[in-house]
């Protein structure tokens, strides 16, 4: 992997996760001060975004726009990552926000990346390397810290906003991996082109888009516009892109900027106070992004041997190349 190419990756994710924690917070002020229904918010950013991104493709004239209906199995691919993928993982991150708030929502989704470590553990047959599993633990540590100060018991969350955020987790883990295939083998604009535009054409079953409710003025407009724009759109097209550049396990950690930005958009906005655990937390979450830049030495078998006394030993591993892959 290019060093360009890393950093490009590291740097969509990034960006993505902060425009979902600004969107996370103005999607709480919109649910609580401005009763915006849920369920028509990601009816109608699903619709809209997916829209958006499907003219440009077509704008760029891209092949893979309709190419990708062509093969059954990437049709059934696409479609199964739009519903388990791209909607569920929406629904249940704003309903666990609705029913509790974008910071508790937060750091139960944030589950995601574990469960992505050990499904990829198990199906590798391997522990994670030691530097994503340091990763693991400090943003899991961060986000508890900067959303609950320590105390479990702060939470104070409905069992309905637990099975939520639970559900959250479990979406995103599978938004992550699920489309890993097609990715190779599509560009991610219409990936995630059809994915929004299908997962919003099925939820307008359950919503539809022109059945609007809620008080709005300028302030509803504007939030639901960024919420629409640059939280859906914008936000799912850099992860995905990310994800194809550095691989879904690096990309689900960096999303730890998630919380880090909705709490900074709360002390700006809201003007909430952030105390010394609060930057704590916030560090740990940070120091993921060096840590999963910083890439690990090798093995060498020839540091650890530097001057072989016994010939017949690496005559049985018939040279370095083998002897490196058995250890």
């Amino acid at each position: 992997m290019q060093e360009s190419d890393l950093l490009k990756g590291f740097s969509l994710a990034l960006i993505a996760s902060v425009l979902w924690g600004i969107s996370g917070t103005f999607a709480q002020f919109l649910f609580q001060q401005r009763g915006i229904n849920v369920e028509w918010l990601i009816t109608a950013r699903m619709l809209i975004s997916g829209f958006i991104l499907l003219l440009i493709a077509s704008f760029n004239k891209n092949p893979d726009l309709w190419n990708i209906w062509k093969t059954k199995k990437d049709a059934f691919q696409l479609v199964l990552f739009s519903i388990t993928g791209i909607l569920a993982v929406q629904y249940t991150y704003f309903a666990a926000v609705k029913h509790s708030n974008a910071a508790t929502a937060t750091v139960l989704q944030f589950a995601g990346p574990v469960l992505i470590a050990i499904y990829l553990a198990f199906k590798n047959q391997k522990f994670p390397k030691t530097l994503e599993f340091a990763a693991i633990l400090l943003a899991v540590l961060g986000t508890f810290l900067l959303v609950t100060h320590g105390n479990i018991h702060s939470l104070s969350i409905s069992g309905i906003a637990f099975l939520y955020g639970i559900a959250s987790a479990f979406a995103l883990a599978i938004y992550t991996l699920q489309p890993i295939v097609l990715l190779k083998k599509y560009s991610s604009t219409v990936i995630i082109g059809w994915g929004l535009f299908v997962g919003g054409v099925v939820f307008s079953f359950v919503k539809a888009p022109w059945n609007v409710e809620g008080d709005w003025d300028v302030y509803t407009y504007s939030y639901t516009s960024f919420i629409i724009l640059f939280g859906t759109f914008a936000a799912f097209y850099f992860y995905l892109k990310a994800v194809k550049l550095i691989g879904g396990q690096k990309t689900s950690l960096l999303t730890s900027a998630e919380p880090l930005s909705a709490t900074v958009l709360a002390i700006l906005w809201l003007n909430i106070p952030f105390e010394t655990i609060d930057w704590i937390g916030s560090i740990c979450i940070v120091s993921t992004v060096f840590l999963l830049g910083k890439k690990e030495k090798p093995f060498s078998v020839k540091k650890l041997i530097k001057k072989p006394t016994h010939k017949k030993t690496f005559k049985k591993y018939k040279g370095f190349s083998n002897f490196s892959k058995i250890v």
